[in-house]
C-alpha cells in the first residue's frame, strides 16, 4: 500500500534519478555547471595512447627476448654436452679419462659435423626456395606482359569508334583451344 501512494504521488526511484540528474546537470537551466564539466574532464576515460603504446612495445620487446633465448639455447647445450659434475669425475679417475677425453672429442666432432650438416641442409633448403619464388615472379611478370598487350588489343578502335573485331574473336578462339587442351 506504501509504495503504491509513493509511486502515486511521483516518489521512488523515478524522482530520485531525475532529482540527481538536474543537480548533476547543473540544476534546471539545462546546461553543465561548472563545476561539473571540470569534474567529467578530470575522470579517466579509459583511452591513453601512450599507455597502449608502452604495452605495445612491452609485448614487443618480450616477444624479441624470447626469440633470442630461444636462439641461444641450442647453442649452449652444443658446445657444453658434458655437465661440470660428470667432468670432475673424469679428472678424479686417473685411468678413465683418456677414455673420457677421446669420448668427449668424438662427441664433439659429430656435434660439429651434425650441425655443419644442418646448416648446409638449410642453405640447401633456402637455395630452392628462393629458385622457387624467382620462377613464380618470372611467370606473373610473363602473365602480366601478355594481359596488358591483350588489354592494349581489345581497346584497340576503327576510325569509326568501333571494336576491332579480330583481336576478340583471337581471344575467343585461344580460351576455346586452351580448354580443350585441359
Amino acid at each position: 500500500m506504501k509504495a503504491r501512494e509513493r509511486n502515486e504521488r511521483g516518489d521512488g526511484k523515478k524522482r530520485d534519478y531525475k532529482a540527481k540528474r538536474q543537480q548533476r546537470l547543473g540544476g534546471k537551466k539545462g546546461g553543465l555547471s561548472l563545476d561539473a564539466f571540470a569534474k567529467a574532464k578530470s575522470m579517466p576515460s579509459g583511452f591513453n595512447p601512450s599507455l597502449i603504446k608502452k604495452q605495445r612495445e612491452f609485448y614487443k620487446n618480450a616477444k624479441v627476448v624470447k626469440k633470442y633465448k630461444k636462439s641461444v639455447e641450442p647453442n649452449n647445450h652444443q658446445s657444453h654436452p658434458l655437465t661440470a659434475q660428470a667432468y670432475e669425475e673424469g679428472e678424479n679417475s686417473g685411468s678413465m679419462s683418456k677414455h673420457n677425453k677421446k669420448k668427449r672429442r668424438q662427441t664433439l666432432e659429430s656435434l660439429k659435423e651434425e650441425s655443419e650438416r644442418k646448416r648446409q641442409e638449410k642453405e640447401r633448403e633456402k637455395l630452392e626456395r628462393e629458385a622457387m619464388m624467382k620462377a613464380k615472379k618470372e611467370a606473373i611478370e610473363k602473365a602480366e606482359l601478355k594481359r596488358k598487350a591483350m588489354r592494349g588489343n581489345m581497346f584497340k578502335k576503327t576510325r569509326s569508334g568501333q571494336p576491332v573485331m579480330k583481336y576478340r574473336i583471337q581471344h575467343i578462339l585461344d580460351g576455346l583451344l586452351d580448354s580443350e587442351k585441359k
